[in-house]
């Protein structure tokens, strides 16, 4: 009998998790949506990194179709951590058009300057001269053409009724018709954005076309989250001067109910990371401050993002 219940005992405790194995989370995924281009470069580029400051975290990066997808499956726990535009990101949060969803911010991930690229050969200067013409607003539902909506609604127009309207989820063909002369101009938005790169790389060049200074100011009348921003000058070939625009920043949004010290982890690995200086290339914004300083408020930020600030002394 005390054989048979030592060896029941024994055969319980290799059945349990030892208490590292326990503390360690399993595979972590992020959703990145292909409709921009940039989404999968940056979250190939994050998880490198991370696998660098904490090799204990695996990762696996999942590409969704559009950001809404991201979104969706946040909400349905299909996946831990999402790259989310800024407009798609305020919309989830609870602001613009419809109620929070518990969903919560990890970190910012970059600053999404919108604005459109013509050719360097073409006639257009300004927004108004676009009118009329066939412009490419990427995928319908995506965060760059959510963004080239409120831009164009804050000038009083439509992007389907005042434009000939192009919507493509392809970013390359979408460049390619400017390049070829299919399409007039191509939004788009972001530092570097493969769309611009491509336009810009190509044999003709590019130009960029941005709301000037009065129409920012209506921009920014009718949508407040949409804020001021700079594309700096030498960004792109043949773009000699810094310009300024409006737009947001993309986000990292955790699912509800992620581990509170998983949110912990991550933050920490981040501020490594930044005071190693391995925040470099695409993840060269993804900082503590650029988070805090774009968050809609701390209490929107995930609560182990939260506690770890605050054991830094970002946040009270």
């Amino acid at each position: 009998m005390i054989r048979r219940r030592t060896l029941l005992l024994f055969a319980a405790a290799l059945a349990m998790p030892s208490m590292s194995d326990a503390s360690q989370p399993g595979r972590i995924t992020i959703g990145a949506a292909s409709e921009s281009g940039g989404f999968p470069v940056y979250g190939e580029a994050f998880i490198t990194m991370m696998k660098a400051v904490d090799p204990t975290l695996d990762f696996r990066l999942v590409q969704t179709r559009e950001a809404a997808e991201s979104v969706a499956m946040l909400e349905n726990g299909d996946l831990d951590l999402a790259l989310v535009p800024g407009e798609v990101a305020q919309e989830a949060l609870g602001g613009e058009g419809r109620p929070g969803n518990r969903l919560k911010v990890v970190t910012a991930v970059s600053a999404m300057p919108g604005m459109f690229v013509v050719r360097a050969d073409s006639r257009f200067h300004a927004i108004a001269e676009l009118v009329g013409h066939r412009i490419v607003w990427n995928a319908r539902d995506s965060g760059l053409a959510r963004q080239a909506r409120a831009v164009i609604d804050g000038l009083g127009l439509d992007p389907d009724r005042d434009f000939e309207a192009v919507y493509t989820a392809d970013v390359g063909e979408a460049a390619a018709m400017v390049i070829d002369g299919r399409a007039s101009a191509l939004w788009g938005a972001g530092t570097r954005w493969p769309g611009f790169v491509k336009v810009a790389m190509a044999a003709r060049g590019a130009r960029f076309v941005a709301p000037d200074a009065g129409e920012i100011v209506c921009i920014r009348q009718k949508h407040a989250f949409l804020l001021p921003m700079t594309v700096p000058a030498g960004l792109y070939r043949g773009q000699y001067q810094p310009i300024a625009t409006v737009g947001t920043w993309s986000l990292m949004l955790a699912r509800a109910g992620l581990q509170d010290e998983l949110g912990r982890r991550l933050a920490a690995s981040l501020q490594k990371a930044e005071k190693t200086g391995q925040l470099t290339g695409h993840l060269v914004q993804t900082t503590a401050r650029n988070t805090l300083a774009v968050v809609p408020a701390q209490d929107a930020l995930q609560p182990g993002v939260a506690s770890q600030y605050r054991a830094a002394g970002l946040i009270r």
